[in-house]
């Protein structure tokens, strides 16, 4: 599998992960200039590589063509990479940027499972759109934005949508 970091998704991975983690930085009142550079750079690097990585590992490992059980599969495997173990990390990546050096402890892990849990309902039907009706190029894309869709969501749930 090759590894590499295209352009196009360093470009959008860095201003659709900005924009949606500074929405909702700015929605709990935790805005930073630090975490909107480093979440800018998160996006733009490190997940614009794995990402897209992992969904063509998906396409290739799922190779069967037509019914519905590649489909399920190819969703089923997106949805357990965004597992509780990646967003304890997402997690993490935000605490260190905004300099909240305290607030990093495995309560991270917990808040990262109630997140999963609580977004499971939307993030099956979300994958298996992006895996199974978005092209391979742009499936980092659509991820991105429904990752900073929920970014947004979950700090209007925050502020009880005040």
């Amino acid at each position: 599998m090759k590894i590499s970091l295209q352009r196009r998704d360093a470009m959008y991975g860095g201003l659709i992960y900005f924009l949606g983690d500074t929405i909702a930085a700015i929605l709990l009142g935790e805005f930073a200039w630090t975490r909107l550079i480093g979440m800018t750079l998160i996006g733009s690097t490190l997940y614009a590589i794995e990402i897209p990585t992992y969904f063509r590992w998906i396409d290739k490992t799922v190779t069967a063509k037509g019914g519905l059980l590649p489909k399920i599969q190819k969703t089923v495997l997106a949805v357990l990479f965004f597992n509780p173990i990646w967003i304890a990390r997402h997690l993490l990546f935000i605490k260190l940027f905004s300099l909240q050096f305290d607030q990093i402890n495995l309560g991270l892990l917990n808040i990262a499972w109630v997140s999963f849990l609580g977004a499971i309902a939307i993030g099956i039907p979300a994958n298996y759109i992006i895996q199974n009706l978005i092209k391979i190029n742009w499936r980092f894309v659509a991820s991105s934005i429904f990752s900073g869709l929920m970014a947004i969501y979950y700090a209007l749930s925050a502020t009880g949508f005040s």
